[in-house]
């Protein structure tokens, strides 16, 4: 039984688990959206949560748990400048999940990970459907 166990292991060992995590979520900031699998995506939703919370916070410690995740200073200083700004006003929920159908090789469940505000799904309104996205 899996009672009170969190995250999800993927089929990998930790460390390959951490690093294609890391590397989705610096896509991400790097990107503002992504396509992944639905699992991926619910799975790094709270680390990239967690770097938008430590760019609010914004002190020198906060940056550098920020690096340890990204490994990167242009993304770390993306994140200090321009992503956290956006939401100060905000108490999480930085990034939404939309699911986008079945990939085509293997029928995996996919989603489209991104930022919720600034993002061009949010100035076209809420009537747009998850397969539009793909295109």
């Amino acid at each position: 039984m899996r009672h009170k166990v969190s995250g999800r292991k993927f089929g990998r060992e930790r460390d390959h688990r951490r690093l294609m995590l890391r590397n989705l979520v610096k896509s991400l900031v790097e990107h503002g959206r992504i396509n992944t699998t639905v699992a991926k995506a619910k799975e790094i939703r709270s680390l990239a949560e967690r770097v938008i919370t430590y760019g609010k916070r914004g002190s020198v410690h906060h940056r550098r748990l920020a690096f340890s995740v990204l490994q990167n200073r242009d993304l770390v200083k993306k994140v200090f400048d321009e992503l956290a700004p956006r939401y100060t006003t905000r108490e999480g929920g930085y990034t939404r999940v939309l699911k986008a159908g079945y990939r085509k090789g293997d029928c995996a469940p996919m989603a489209i990970i991104e930022f919720v505000e600034g993002s061009e799904v949010a100035d076209k309104g809420n009537n747009i459907k998850a397969e539009d996205l793909t295109k």
